[in-house]
């Protein structure tokens, strides 16, 4: 089954309140009223797309070690995942499917990582209930998110929501802002040019990881 199709398969499924879901229909409506929101802001077109330079940056990993962009890309092709936390079901899809992928990318000269506003406790999570294997980097108040383009401020309306459902997003990331990263993927060559970039403002919809060979195969080549 494709990641989509998973996660098309759990929207489903929440959303009807099947086991062991139950939230009132005012949630998901609030929900929807937010992701429409952002889509309408247009938000994701002034982020940063295919041709656009990527910012460095270093970030640490959940042991608190420095890890650097300009140091990865000296190694290979760079793939970047932005997700919003682990509290995020569709984000630990995906991770799952990257993690999947990650023999792939490495025989096509790529190195991954994926970078989240939450906490190096919450990332060590992430890193064991997803069985992953490649570093996942915390990126504190997003900043990093928004040198991409990506960072938002959450509105009113829906931090009420979150609030309600326990939902404690500062705790999560040390932080008492109210921002998300919309979920973003790149390959970024070598020489620090992005050769793909997707972003989606509606958090339920992710590429399949095999859409970033193609990409991550021309950039390797051009290095070479």
């Amino acid at each position: 089954m494709s990641l989509q199709a998973k996660l098309d398969a759990f929207k489903a499924d929440f959303e009807a309140g099947k086991p062991p879901y139950s939230v009132p229909s005012s949630v998901i409506e609030t929900m929807h009223r937010a992701t429409d929101e952002l889509i309408a802001s247009g938000a994701a077109t002034r982020a940063l797309k295919a041709g656009d330079k990527a910012p460095a940056f270093t970030l640490k990993d959940p042991e608190g070690r420095a890890v650097s962009s300009i140091d990865l890309l000296n190694e290979g092709v760079l793939v970047v995942s932005f997700y919003r936390g682990v509290w995020c079901p569709y984000c630990n899809m995906e991770l799952e499917a990257l993690q999947a992928a990650l023999p792939e990318f490495e025989a096509a000269g790529a190195r991954l990582i994926a970078i989240s506003p939450q906490t190096a406790p919450n990332s060590r999570k992430s890193l064991r209930q997803n069985g992953l294997s490649f570093p996942i980097l915390s990126d504190p108040r997003n900043e990093v998110a928004a040198a991409f383009g990506l960072r938002f401020e959450m509105p009113d309306y829906l931090v009420e929501l979150y609030k309600g459902l326990k939902n404690d997003l500062p705790a999560f990331n040390g932080d008492p802002g109210w921002t998300l990263p919309m979920p973003a993927r790149y390959v970024i060559g070598q020489d620090g040019t992005i050769r793909y970039g997707e972003v989606n403002p509606d958090y339920t919809r992710r590429p399949e990881p095999e859409d970033l060979l193609p990409a991550i195969r021309r950039a390797a080549t051009i290095a070479a």
